[in-house]
């Protein structure tokens, strides 16, 4: 990213109290988008919510809805967050320095579960896909790699034995979009594949290492393709679906192994673990898609009802008729 324009998304974190972790996503990483118009969207790590938004509401008390303010200001809009969504509070339309934005604000030890172990499979998600990373206090741009190698062995799970970058990047970037019911009427048809054309030099440079280590173990084999692409062929035997299984976080193989069944091996140094039963790679595709989906289901879902209660009615109605209408388009 440029720095005159990376300068000019770190000038918003000064008028907001201190962030452990920040990150800018969405369309305004599109290399090529000169559109001042379109809402930047962030996402703000810090260790304590409440104080946080307590000392937020003392600066900006504008970019609350009028009800949080008035009935429960920083502890009601935590408890919003943590018991109705998935632990991250959104503020959508907030105006600075003539742009709109939106961001969200996470704990940072939430943030790192989903990260590891795909708890709620929401901010997981966003980081498979490319972000600019502002604030890093604790590393997650390398906690991330675990999420990262995950994602791309889930996508290969998904997919068949031969395909391209795009399919692949299609497929990870769609991994935390199943399920989600916005995706029937309130998001583009589209959203994918703009994210993926829009953003491929990124996908290829956050994902080359895996690429490359997967090709290395000789999971996978590329041959050129036009347009610097590549064509791709993965091996799709047992031995290595159990190996891109293994690679996926603890939580999701917990589930599948109460599915499948579990077996208790020992690692090469020498700890005795459970391993997931997988008989055939098919099986093993169907029972990872549907725990993903179950979980990108009730989390967005979760999380889409206390985004309404806490943007307010009017910034509710707003944002949701910005999204039907993005969708309608893409439909028509």
């Amino acid at each position: 990213m440029e720095a005159e324009k990376k300068a000019e998304l770190e000038s918003f974190l000064k008028v907001v109290p201190p962030v452990e972790f920040c990150c800018v996503y969405g369309s305004s990483l599109h290399p090529n988008n000169r559109d001042k118009s379109a809402m930047v969207d962030y996402i703000l790590g810090v260790s304590d919510p409440m104080q946080w938004h307590s000392e937020n509401l003392k600066m900006n008390a504008d970019h609350y809805a009028s009800w949080l303010r008035l009935l429960g200001g920083a502890k009601l809009i935590t408890q919003v967050a943590d018991e109705i969504g998935v632990g991250v509070h959104f503020n959508p339309f907030v105006t600075w320095n003539d742009r709109m934005l939106k961001y969200g604000v996470v704990r940072m030890h939430d943030l790192i579960l989903d990260i590891l172990n795909w708890e709620r499979f929401y901010l997981s998600g966003r980081l498979q896909k490319p972000v600019q990373i502002l604030v890093d206090n604790l590393d997650i741009g390398n906690v991330n790699s675990t999420n990262l190698r995950a994602a791309l062995s889930a996508a290969l799970l998904l997919l068949p034995s031969k395909f391209t970058e795009e399919d692949l990047f299609a497929k990870v970037c769609s991994l935390s979009y199943m399920g989600d019911l916005r995706m029937l009427f309130a998001e583009d048809k589209n959203k994918v594949k703009k994210i993926v054309q829009g953003q491929f030099d990124l996908f290829q440079s956050m994902y080359k290492p895996f690429l490359q280590e997967y090709e290395t173990k000789e999971f996978l084999r590329f041959s050129s393709y036009g347009n610097q692409q590549e064509n791709i062929s993965q091996d799709c035997g047992l031995s290595v679906t159990r190996l891109l299984v293994s690679s996926l976080p603890p939580t999701i193989r917990s589930e599948m192994g109460m599915e499948l069944g579990e077996k208790k091996i020992m690692t090469e140094s020498g700890r005795v673990v459970d391993e997931v039963v997988v008989c055939s790679r098919e099986e093993a595709r169907r029972c990872m898609q549907n725990i993903l989906r179950r979980k990108v289901m009730v989390s967005s879902t979760r999380q889409a009802v206390s985004g309404l209660l806490a943007a307010g009615g009017v910034n509710a109605v707003k944002y949701l008729t910005k999204k039907i209408q993005k969708a309608w388009k893409s439909w028509t």
